[in-house]
């Protein structure tokens, strides 16, 4: 076998913990040197492989924005003059300290005029254009049973608090985040001038928010694409809601639909009886004090201060502010991530890294069809589908072959809090025009500049964008094991979610359609529980446990995502032949590159938010779960009985 010393290969071998078995806990064999010498920066919650790329795009955005912001007589309406000037609005603390609320007093004012059902729902609907929030929520979006069409959505929504938990549980955490989050509110209402009547209010916010929270649907089950689909004519909507005036409701919006998706139709029945039960006062407190919050980020340093004081230290541990360059920054990286990131793609993106990306994923897609003929739980009807489904999945990478236009759009220099709402009452707009159209199979949902990926169901495609093909998940020079351990498993990761447990309910189509057999399904979930029963075991900050359920879909891209990748790699290396970097196989290698992409270290509270409200695992069982359930793994490291991170060959979930 032919040895090398290759110097630049994609790994610093200081980062790991050799006083660590490989075989006991392969993530802090990988990470333990970088985790015992790395401290989280105080304005971060989280700190690793993603943020560390994250914030070098985000300085690389910096040096763009910075560049714009003296610039003058730029054309307005191009994508330079709508960067520049809703960053500076950012940055002019003194002209938002001196406007105060001014932003929000139309607003208030109306909502102060609420003195019915009828009055409050057309606000509801009012504010939903500029993004203010009510007790529910719409979006336009596929039909997921018609994939061509584009049709409304109602949702549940109305909370302060990431989950509905919070409201209901009584365990130390929820408790804790119950308690700082009203004490919130009354600082919020004090800041707002209700003075007097501050702690009053926020009182009965939170009662309504409680009552909102026992008839929401739970996060395990608003993972079922199954159950939050319910398809209503305007009428049966009425049933649910008879006092909402729908039709008015919609018209408002820049509507009038035949008919809409009701995600959870249970909440609409009984906000019907919530409308009723609290008194209009206090639907106006709960909308002003809502909107107050939604924009406290915009507004003057104290409400930017208090908004932080809660999402940031309370929620994640973060102990200070970001600086206000950055807070601006990801402002206009939010709003206007399509101008920003024609701007960034024209500035650091070059073609040798779209070129290689292109190849690996290639032997992605190679490796999985081979996976999916080789299965031994899939009948030959489903397989045919599934691998039907695959070559039909659309590859986006690096960035739109078209941008999206922002033609009329006004923002100004010097106001912030009124750029972030026509800002918003544009993309309502453009949302809303969907309902008249084809369905745009090449939209993107993410831009160019996010460190970051995704799968979608409905348009059947995979997405990476420019900013996560670098280091170090990604390098045209780097190590191809690096390469296919890191940035190869997000890429079958995504590819995986198209076939996990919900992604595997849609056709190649994007259509939400029934193309598995009885038995494939009932097999197919039988070994989906086997990672259900694993992550339940897995414990975090607090005693707290992952949520098996709830994080089953990422854990089965996690597993399928290595596997995959793992496959794609031994065709690599056909064609490279086998090499030995600073004493470590290929084989070894790449989960060397597979650890890597997890690395990360969390605050406390952080931890405990992730495990209550998302449906990622944390970044630990991300890598030792699927590890410990890996022949190949167990291979490259000689795993054997006795080791912590050895399964009986009966226990190990294999699913792609």
């Amino acid at each position: 076998m032919e040895k090398t010393e290759k110097k630049d290969w994609g790994f610093d071998t200081r980062d790991m913990d050799r006083g660590v078995r490989p075989q006991d806990d392969f993530y802090h064999y990988v990470n333990g040197g970088w985790l015992k010498k790395t401290t989280i920066p105080p304005h971060e919650s989280r700190w690793g492989a993603f943020y560390m790329l994250r914030y070098d795009t985000e300085k690389k955005l910096r040096t763009i924005v910075a560049e714009l912001k003296d610039r003058k007589h730029l054309r307005h309406g191009t994508p330079e003059q709508m960067v520049r000037d809703l960053y500076r609005s950012g940055l002019d603390m003194q002209k938002r300290n001196a406007l105060g609320l001014t932003p929000l007093k139309s607003w208030l004012d109306r909502i102060a005029q609420i003195k019915d059902v009828p009055s409050l729902v057309s606000t509801v609907a009012h504010l939903e254009k500029v993004g203010g929030g009510g007790p529910w929520g719409l979006t336009v979006d596929q039909d997921m049973k018609n994939s061509e069409k584009y049709v409304l959505y109602l949702y549940q929504s109305g909370l302060g608090m990431p989950d509905r938990d919070y409201y209901l549980k009584s365990d130390a955490e929820s408790q804790r985040v119950r308690s700082a989050y009203e004490k919130h509110l009354v600082r919020l209402l004090r800041l707002a001038g209700r003075r007097d009547k501050a702690s009053q209010d926020a009182a009965v916010v939170l009662e309504i928010e409680t009552a909102l929270a026992k008839v929401s649907m739970p996060k395990e089950e608003l993972r079922d694409v199954d159950k939050t689909y319910h398809k209503k004519s305007l009428t049966e909507l009425s049933k649910l809601a008879p006092s909402v005036p729908w039709r008015e409701y919609f018209k408002t919006l820049g509507t009038e639909p035949k008919q809409v998706i009701v995600a959870q139709p249970e909440f609409f029945k009984a906000l019907e009886r919530l409308l009723a039960t609290f008194p209009i006062s206090a639907w106006r407190t709960y909308l002003s004090t809502h909107l107050i919050n939604d924009f406290a980020s915009c507004l003057t340093l104290g409400f930017e201060k208090e908004n932080f004081s809660f999402y940031g230290t309370t929620l994640t541990g973060t102990k200070h502010m970001k600086p206000l360059w950055r807070r601006a920054l990801g402002t206009v990286n939010g709003s206007l991530s399509e101008p920003l990131g024609k701007l960034y793609v024209k500035a650091y993106f070059g073609p040798e890294a779209k070129r290689k990306i292109v190849g690996v994923v290639d032997d992605l897609f190679t490796a999985y069809e081979a996976r999916i003929k080789n299965l031994d739980w899939m009948s030959s009807v489903t397989k045919k589908k599934a691998i039907q489904k695959l070559r039909q999945m659309n590859r986006k990478l690096g960035y739109p072959d078209k941008w999206k236009s922002y033609r009329g759009l006004v923002v100004r220099p010097d106001d912030y809090a009124g750029n972030i709402m026509r800002l918003h009452a544009y993309e309502h707009r453009r949302y809303m025009r969907r309902l008249t159209k084809a369905v745009d199979r090449k939209e993107w949902f993410m831009s160019p500049q996010t460190v970051n990926a995704y799968c979608s169901f409905g348009l059947n495609d995979i997405v990476f964008p420019a900013a996560i093909l670098q280091p170090p998940f990604f390098s045209a020079d780097g190590d191809d094991a690096i390469n296919y351990g890191a940035m190869g498993s997000v890429i079958g990761h995504e590819i995986t979610h198209g076939f996990d447990d919900q992604g595997s309910k849609f056709d190649g189509k994007g259509n939400r359609k029934t193309w598995w057999t009885k038995g494939d399904r009932a097999r197919f979930d039988a070994k989906a529980q086997a990672l259900v029963k694993e992550f339940n075991g897995y414990t975090v900050a607090g005693g707290l446990t992952v949520n098996g359920q709830l994080t089953l879909g990422e854990n089965i891209a996690d597993l399928g995502g290595a596997s995959i990748a793992y496959d794609a790699y031994m065709l690599r290396l056909v064609r490279t032949g086998r090499v030995d970097i600073k004493g470590f196989t290929p084989d070894q290698r790449f989960f060397l590159g597979f650890a890597l992409f997890e690395r990360e270290k969390r605050r406390p509270e952080a931890e405990k938010t992730q495990v209550l409200t998302d449906p990622h695992s944390p970044g630990k069982y991300r890598i030792n779960g699927p590890a410990s359930n890996l022949p190949e793994f167990y291979a490259a490291f000689g795993v054997e009985k006795g080791d912590a991170l050895y399964r009986e060959q009966k226990d190990r979930a294999k699913i792609w």
